[in-house]
Parts: C-alpha cells; structure tokens; sequence
C-alpha cells in the first residue's frame, strides 16, 4: 500500500480543509509513493517516536500534533527537530499529522473522549459553518439520473448519515444554438424547448472541483448551465466539541470520581457549581476553555477540557463545572479512533499498543 492511497483515504474520511487557519495537517515528511510496511501512531512527534518507528519497522508515523507547526526557518541538526527531520530522512520515515480536523470528526477527538466517559445522545457542540454549498443544475429527463450519480459519486448529496440526497423539479427549457455548435438536442438558429429536470444538491466545499469536473463529464450538453450557491447553514455532523447525556444523573463528587477513574487520572482542577448532580455533560479534548460559553449554552452541567486558566475558573465558577483533565489525558483516546480509520481501510495490519509516561503510541 502506498502512502498516496493511506492519505487519500484519510482525507476523504477527515478532509484537512476542516482544519482551523492556524494549524498545519496533512503530510509533515515523506514520499508520497513510498511503500508503507507499518505504521506507528503517536500524539505528538519525539525522538523516543521516531525511535520506536526505526525498532518497529514502521515506515509510517500518522500523529495528532503537527510536527512542523510554525514555519522553518532552517533544519538545524544540533536541535531536536533537525534531529527527527534527518532521522525520518534517512530511514524513509514519513510522518502524517491530523490535528483539528480530527478534532472537528465526529469520530475523532471528541467522540473518542465522549466514549470514554459514557455520553449518550451526543451531539456537536460547535457545528461548521460555511463549509456547505448549494449545486442547481438543468438536464434532460433521460440524463438527469445518470447526472445525479456522477454527482453523488463525486461527493454531492450528502447530509448527515443520508447520501444521494437532492430536490427534483420539472420545467422547461429554452434555448437557440448558434453557429458553430452541436446541439445535443434541437438545431441550429432555431429556438429549442425542452423538458427539463432541475436538479438540486448540496456539498462540501472542498469537493467543488471534483463535482463541476463530474457534471460537466457526464451532462449531454455542450454548454452545461448550473449555479452554486454558499449556503449558511450549519454542518451539524462536523465540529468542535460534543455534548452529551450520562446514562443516568450523578452526584457531582460521584462524577468527579468517575471521570477520574475514566481517564485514568489522580487529580482534577474545577471550577465550583452550584447544583448538586450532572446528567448533561459537554467536552472539548485539549485546549478548549474558549469554547466555556458555548457549552453553558448548550445546557451542560459539566464540561470536560483542558489547559484551563486562572481566569476561566473564575468564568466559570457556579455556572458550569469546568473541569480541567489534561491535554494528554483528554486527547488520548482518540488515538484508537485514528487507529480504526486505518484498520478499517487496511484489515491486515495487526495493532500493537504501547504504553509510555510522555505518550502513547499505537504500532501496526
């Protein structure tokens, strides 16, 4: 398997135009024609990293923190990131980062740390916006649904767990061919009618190219009409943060106890609260204190973040119980789910899990 069709799968399932402005995903190192004979994941890139990749034979790091973050300015191999850039150089290593897209999946980040603690009913806390379009096409009765496939094939039509979704209406058509053209149907000079189906759907914006490059493949007419549209409405199957329900309403001393022996931690830094028990619980894995507001919003009596500030408590303090776990200790589930994106696609790797103070790292 080569590493073009391990990324191709990838972002098709977690494409990187989710990621925010600032991040930096996608392919950090490597070969894109390389052969990958195993890969290796990891939060964050170190040298025990790369090492563990040279001794696993694993010629392939999939990461949640991007390597390269900022710009380089040079590859210094006195320092610790010229020393993994000129290791991962000379033992073919590539390495391929997923960090706020996978935050944004709905089987990332988030959806990993909402498992952990057992949310039911979840749902996005902060869903996408701008991210959708509107295609409005006319064709022929007969093409329209060969049309509508090449779209739907292409990445149109889908909206939340349905696919091939779009609207069918009947009109008609006019129009002249002039000099020099071909007309599908109708001739030349002469003003055209013809039954036509509009046809509607919606997609996301990175998959614009590839669906007009599709409508214009599979359309009869030599001059394809369509418009798109931005559309405002909120992508609720992709985001920032979950929100959820516990399986049943806790005391807040017992849930505190619960989320420390689900994440597997000693101690918790919160906020004060003023209720007495949890049922609705909203989590953002990593540095999401930002997003304190929208999880009161959302009626949660606990949020689960981390890297919390002095002044955040006190925002928070009797509106919510804002619990700071851990950057590490949120985000770290999820490497399981990044795991099974590949597993999925690639059955006969075998996972090896791997356990150290600084990280976890997951070895197929």
């Amino acid at each position: 398997m080569t590493l073009h069709e391990i990324v191709t799968h990838l972002e098709n399932v977690v494409p990187p135009q989710l990621q925010e402005s600032y991040d930096n995903c996608g392919l950090q190192i490597g070969n894109v024609q390389s052969e990958i004979v195993g890969i290796l994941y990891s939060l964050d890139i170190t040298e025990d990293v790369v090492e563990k990749a040279m001794s696993s034979k694993c010629n392939l790091i999939i990461s949640h923190h991007p390597f390269i973050f900022g710009g380089l300015k040079n590859i210094n191999i006195a320092t610790t990131s010229g020393i993994i850039i000129q290791k991962c150089i000379q033992h073919e290593i590539a390495i391929y980062s997923m960090h706020t897209n996978f935050d944004k999946s709905p089987f990332g980040v988030n959806a990993a740390l909402a498992r952990a603690i057992g949310l039911v009913d979840t749902q996005i806390l902060i869903p996408e916006d701008g991210k959708l379009k509107k295609l409005v096409t006319f064709c022929p009765k007969l093409q329209a649904e060969s049309v509508r496939k090449a779209l739907f094939a292409a990445g149109a039509g889908n909206i939340g767990n349905y696919d091939s979704c779009s609207f069918n209406s009947e009109g008609n058509g006019t129009f002249k061919a002039g000099y020099g053209t071909n007309p599908f149907v109708g001739k030349q000079g002469e003003l055209h009618h013809e039954p036509e189906i509009r046809i509607e759907t919606v997609f996301p914006v990175w998959r614009q190219s590839n669906i007009v490059a599709a409508l214009l493949a599979h359309h009869p007419y030599e001059e394809v009409a369509y418009d798109i549209y931005p559309l405002e409405n909120n992508w609720t199957h992709f985001g920032l943060g979950i929100v959820g329900n516990l399986s049943k309403p806790l005391l807040v001393d017992d849930f505190l106890q619960k989320i420390k022996d689900d994440l597997k931690v000693k101690s918790l830094k919160y906020s004060h609260f003023a209720e007495n028990t949890i049922s609705k619980v909203a989590v953002c894995g990593g540095s999401g204190a930002s997003f304190l507001s929208q999880a009161i919003a959302s009626g949660a009596q606990a949020f689960i973040t981390a890297d919390a500030k002095y002044h955040d408590f006190q925002a928070a303090s009797g509106r919510i119980l804002m619990l700071d776990a851990g950057h590490f200790e949120t985000e770290i589930f999820s490497l399981s789910a990044l795991m099974s994106l590949v597993s999925d696609f690639l059955p006969n790797f075998a996972p090896q899990i791997i356990y150290s103070e600084t990280n976890w790292v997951n070895t197929v």
